[in-house]
């Protein structure tokens, strides 16, 4: 009988045991766990000499950490006595752990690094405007250095993806096209114009060079398609409709059409399509750019690019489906139609504009 009361003693002692220790687990990693889901970057500055308790006190009033005591008791599990005196950025979602990775391996934080993103799809003078924004440059002062022929010189022997078409007196910018849309981090904001074209050019050679293969083998040359890929860029939006959309343009081209592309008209006109409709005049214009144009643009592409195109739209050209469409039409959600003649493409047209579904500018 004692005995069987001293193995229910024994029983209860250990169940009792273990959730203290599974309490005690779940208690550990809810204070070692993220404060939120929030991915907001928090400035903390660790300065020389801070202790850790120091250290603690700062995450927690910044919101980063739960606990005080727990994170200490993180450094001592660990025995971690090596964070590096400088500033971070972190933030509520990284928990204790990716936090004191992040305080061991310090950083090179720089408070007057400029972060600019060109999006796909924009032009020069969008271009322009982003580096005169974030930097101590004017647009006019980008847009004089990207015609400098000298400047473009030294480029062409640099790159192997940049020739003497981006000469041709009649392209607007000469660097059209050539620089490749991403987030790039420079300096400061005295950082050089030179440097910013240097490092997208530098993006662009290891783009198209992941394609070089396919680009030598093209019977278009590096001008032509990436002329092609900154239209299809425009033209629509998932990599299916830009391989159809370049399909369409090949059929075209190869019956001795003009390409019909709005995007190109609008280029030449040098008016945003976000901007406003074009007029009368503006829609005829003979210019390198406007494949609306009523003569001299049939079987041809534009003289050069009109946007920053995408990998994405890159491989598109390189990987046009063949199909038997002439037209194509795409509605205010960027779906894409595709029809085989005028008469079909017209009927497209009143059938989108009867749902309401036809983009129009202020």
């Amino acid at each position: 009988m004692k005995m069987k009361k001293f193995r229910n003693i024994a029983l209860v002692i250990l169940i009792l045991t273990a959730i203290f220790l599974i309490t005690l687990c779940c208690i550990y990693n809810y204070q070692m766990g993220p404060v939120s889901n929030s991915d907001e970057k928090i400035t903390v500055e660790v300065s020389q000499g801070a202790t850790s308790k120091e250290i603690a006190k700062t995450l927690k009033e910044k919101g980063l950490i739960r606990s005080e005591t727990f994170f200490l008791l993180y450094l001592k599990i660990y025995d971690v006595n090596n964070l590096k005196a400088t500033t971070y950025e972190l933030s509520p979602n990284m928990g204790v752990a990716n936090i004191v990775e992040q305080l061991q391996k310090g950083n090179d934080y720089n408070p007057d690094t400029v972060t600019i993103t060109f999006k796909e799809g924009i032009n020069m003078r969008k271009v322009a405007k982003q580096i005169a924004a974030n930097t101590n440059h004017t647009e006019q002062e980008v847009l004089t250095l990207v015609n400098d022929d000298s400047y473009l010189d030294s480029l062409i022997s640099k790159y192997w993806f940049l020739s003497e078409d981006i000469k041709d007196k009649d392209i607007y910018y000469k660097l059209e096209g050539y620089l490749f849309p991403d987030t790039y981090q420079f300096e400061n904001k005295e950082v050089r114009i030179e440097t910013i074209f240097e490092k997208m050019l530098n993006q662009m050679d290891k783009i198209l060079t992941k394609y070089k293969t396919q680009v030598e083998s093209s019977r278009y040359s590096v001008h032509e398609i990436l002329t092609y890929a900154s239209i299809v860029e425009l033209e629509g939006a998932s990599l299916e409709d830009r391989e159809n959309i370049v399909g369409v343009f090949e059929n075209r081209l190869q019956n001795n059409m003009s390409l019909g592309s709005d995007v190109t008209t609008y280029y030449g006109a040098k008016v945003d399509m976000s901007e406003r409709d074009l007029t009368k005049a503006e829609l005829q214009e003979n210019n390198g750019y406007n494949t609306r144009a009523n003569v001299g643009m049939e079987g041809k592409l534009p003289i050069g690019p009109i946007a920053l195109p995408s990998e994405q739209s890159i491989q598109a050209v390189l990987n046009a489906k063949k199909n038997d469409y002439f037209y194509f039409v795409a509605d205010k959600y960027k779906k894409v139609y595709f029809t085989k003649t005028y008469q079909e493409h017209q009927k497209m047209i009143q059938e989108i504009k009867d749902r309401g579904d036809w983009i129009t500018w202020e």
